[in-house]
Formats: structure tokens, sequence, C-alpha cells
């Protein structure tokens, strides 16, 4: 299994947060945004992710994550996107990445509290992505399910939902995502969709939907993001990571600190 963040884009929403930084290196409480979709992969069990970035921000990554796991086993490779087409294109981009493994990607912006780590790691083909109940479906890919919570359909986006349950922003596939995302035409939005992607897996017969019953957190807006930091405090979610990332920051921050002093010298 490999993983992929999809960091890039310019968050005009989080304008003037975002004129000097991505959004995904923003803090949410006592860390970085970016650092949250890493542990719910690192966690699952991935070893070689690739975080996709634009290209303004792409030194600032390297200068956060270039080395930080350097002593840790994990392997980060960085992929920048010039021009935003569609969450689907980070598949296209990460075509030899992925070469014949299977795959997870999060978006750089979301935080789950409930743990997906078994459902990731048990995986095996087909397409997996999770589902939660929310109050603005119609921002969202919309579910529908049957009376015995199989999924029926999923639409981008909907003017009248069939259902309060949105797809987040994770999602597994095979390796059979790259081909389908490359067959794909863009949207009305000028786009490739990844609700075409979950289709065509959902036309198959291959496509599985989990719903999540914990906090899901899109931290796209000023008041999105203040809420995630409040959320991960007092739910405690910054004491779910995984140690290998909270031993790799201690250590990243100690270096940082050591150079501070060398400088005042």
């Amino acid at each position: 299994m490999k993983g992929i963040i999809l960091s890039g884009g310019t968050a005009t929403r989080l304008f003037p947060l975002t004129a000097t930084t991505s959004k995904q290196l923003l803090p949410v409480y006592d860390r970085q945004m970016i650092f949250y979709p890493l542990n719910a992969l690192i966690k699952a069990g991935i070893r070689d992710i690739l975080i996709i970035v634009a290209p303004e921000h792409s030194g600032q990554y390297l200068n956060l994550l270039g080395s930080i796991f350097k002593n840790h086993g994990i392997h980060l490779y960085f992929e920048v996107q010039k021009v935003p087409r569609g969450l689907a294109d980070a598949f296209i981009l990460g075509e030899s990445f992925i070469d014949e493994d299977n795959v997870t990607m999060i978006l750089g912006d979301n935080i789950f509290e409930d743990d997906m780590n078994d459902s990731i790691k048990n995986f095996s083909k087909g397409g997996m992505v999770f589902a939660k109940e929310v109050n603005d479906p119609e921002r969202f890919g919309v579910v529908d399910f049957d009376e015995a919570g199989k999924a029926l359909s999923i639409e981008e986006k909907p003017e009248t939902p069939k259902s309060r349950f949105a797809v987040t922003g994770l999602y597994t596939y095979d390796n059979q995502v790259v081909k389908i995302a490359k067959s794909l035409k863009p949207s009305s939005r000028g786009e490739i969709e990844i609700t075409d992607i979950n289709n065509e897996y959902l036309n198959r017969g291959e496509l599985v939907v989990h719903k999540i019953e914990g906090a899901w957190m899109d931290a796209g807006t000023f008041d999105a993001l203040l809420e995630a930091s409040t959320i991960v405090k007092e739910k405690k979610i910054y004491e779910n990571f995984d140690p290998m990332i909270d031993e790799a920051i201690a250590e990243f921050n100690a270096e940082l600190k050591a150079l501070a002093k060398k400088k005042l010298l």
C-alpha cells in the first residue's frame, strides 16, 4: 500500500493566512495540519508517501518534512502540481509512484477522530471510501444507501441530496485507479472528479462505503480551522499520534533549538 497526501491548491477562502504559506502548513492545535493526514497513513502501516504540493510552497514542505522521518523508516516523496485539475488528478501525477501497488489518498486538510487503520490494512481490491453524516451534504459527494446499508449512488454536490452522508477525504483503491483517472473527462467545473472514480468502482460492484461516527474536520475556512483546533484539544486527538511522529517532531524541534543557540553565539 502506498499513500498520497493532496496538499496543492491556493486555499483562497483562507486569505490572507495562505498568502504566505500553504493551508496544510497552518497550525491545528499543537502542530501543522499536514501531520494529521500523515498520521492517518502511518498508523495504517503505510511507509511510502507522496505529498502533492503547489509550486509556490514546495520549499516550505521540504524545510519541514524533507528529513524529519530519516531515522524512522518513513519515505516521503514530493510532486509539484502546477495547476489544480481536481482530486482525481493526484492518481495521474502519482502514476509512477503507485506503480502496481494499492493506494490510499487523504486530503491534506482532513482530520479524523475515528481510526480507520484496520480497514486500510485489510483492503485487497476495488475501492473503499468513508462517509459521515453532515448538516450540509450539498457541499460534498453524497452517498445514497439502501435499507441494508449498501451504497446505491454517489452524486457530486447535488442541489437536492438523497441523503445526509458525505464522502470524506480518505480514499483507498487498487492500482486500476490510475487507468480510471486517465479515462475521465472534466466536469462542468473543469476538473476530473473523484466522484467519477467512485462511481466507476460502484458500477463495477467493487466499492465499499464505511460509515464513520467520530468527528471529521475539513479545515478549509476560518471557522473550520478554529473549530478543528478546539475539537483536537477537547477530544484529545493530539494524543492519538503514532509515537514515531511524536519522536520525529521532538527530534526536529531539538535540532532547530540547537541551531538557534548556535546563531545567537
